[in-house]
């Protein structure tokens, strides 16, 4: 008996002293300005989706969060910069859906993926294929009857080493036709040269095309989700329009440098679904970015981060397909 109750005393010592090391893994945290790192330049939809949402955690916790833009290398350099940043939880990583593409696009990662945590997957909106008004087209369905016709003339504008390219290889080869595929750096250079006319059409996120949409610059001919977005509730999906394709969204997601004590984590990913499921934010997130909330545990997103590799990385093997400058 003596035994026993000596190990339901060290059992209970030992959970004392686990309960206390995460509320003091709280307490202490953070420790001053929390940082948030976005890969890319400022536009597009990842700067202001950093800054909407740091915005919102300092109203909500007082928290000093300073925005870090570190582009460059197609996000590499932020990625690096935060995977090698203490696991402190001052610095964490705001970036979008090509971050998971660096492994198979990038020669001599200077990171590995188990170097950084999934937290959360903030939201997701679906792409977005257009055309310049002055061409025939009035759905995807027709520009592939086109590309039939004339195989490699009609010419479709897209982000190098990206989901739109991957995707648009994967419609291309299941569907039956060729086309030519123009890359850029930048998804503003995509639109604008749609926009003039020097590309037949582009694929792009909502949030870069649907004002030109909305104005009659582009004609919308494909969304690229399972349903119809709000955005463009009167555009056919790939799928209705009987394109084999795969469902596919621009994401974004916060990660963290491995290692992080797991209360820091936790709290982070409860305060971050606070703001971004607050009136003010998602109003914002649906009128600037149209963006549909997800606010995942990190578990589902590491989950998703998983199967989204294993599907476009299949695409990548089975097309042999190479990183473009």
């Amino acid at each position: 008996m003596a035994v026993l109750r000596r190990r339901v005393v060290l059992a209970g010592s030992l959970g004392t002293t686990l309960w206390v090391s995460r509320v003091n893994a709280q307490a202490d945290w953070p420790k001053g300005p929390i940082k948030f790192i976005v890969p890319f330049p400022p536009g597009g939809g990842t700067d202001p989706i950093a800054r909407i949402i740091a915005a919102k955690l300092g109203d909500n916790t007082g928290w000093q969060i300073v925005v870090e833009n570190k582009p460059g290398a197609a996000g590499v350099i932020g990625a690096t910069a935060t995977a090698k940043s203490p696991p402190d939880g001052q610095t964490w990583m705001v970036t979008f859906d090509s971050h998971i593409l660096s492994p198979a696009f990038t020669p001599n990662l200077t990171y590995k993926d188990s170097d950084l945590f999934n937290v959360m997957l903030v939201g997701r909106a679906p792409l977005v294929i257009t055309c310049h008004p002055d061409r025939p087209y009035k759905t995807f369905a027709e520009v592939v009857a086109d590309a039939r016709r004339r195989p490699g003339q009609v010419s479709v504008g897209m982000l190098s080493a990206s989901q739109s390219l991957l995707l648009m290889t994967h419609v291309r080869k299941e569907n039956g036709f060729d086309a030519n595929f123009i890359f850029y750096k930048g998804g503003g250079p995509t639109v604008q040269d749609a926009l003039a006319g020097v590309t037949d059409m582009c694929i792009t996120t909502l949030v870069s095309a649907v004002p030109y949409c909305r104005t009659g610059k582009l004609r919308a001919l494909a969304t690229t989700g399972e349903k119809r977005p709000p955005a463009l509730p009167d555009i056919p999906t790939l799928t209705e329009q009987g394109i084999k394709s795969y469902p596919t969204y621009s994401w974004w997601g916060l990660y963290g440098p491995a290692g992080m004590p797991r209360p820091i984590v936790d709290r982070m990913n409860a305060e971050l679904a606070r703001a971004v499921r607050s009136a003010d934010v998602m109003q914002k997130f649906v009128e600037q970015i149209h963006l549909e909330v997800l606010a995942s545990s990190p578990e589902e997103f590491a989950a998703f981060h998983k199967a989204e590799q294993e599907r476009w990385f299949k695409v990548i093997r089975d097309n042999d397909i190479k990183a473009t400058d």
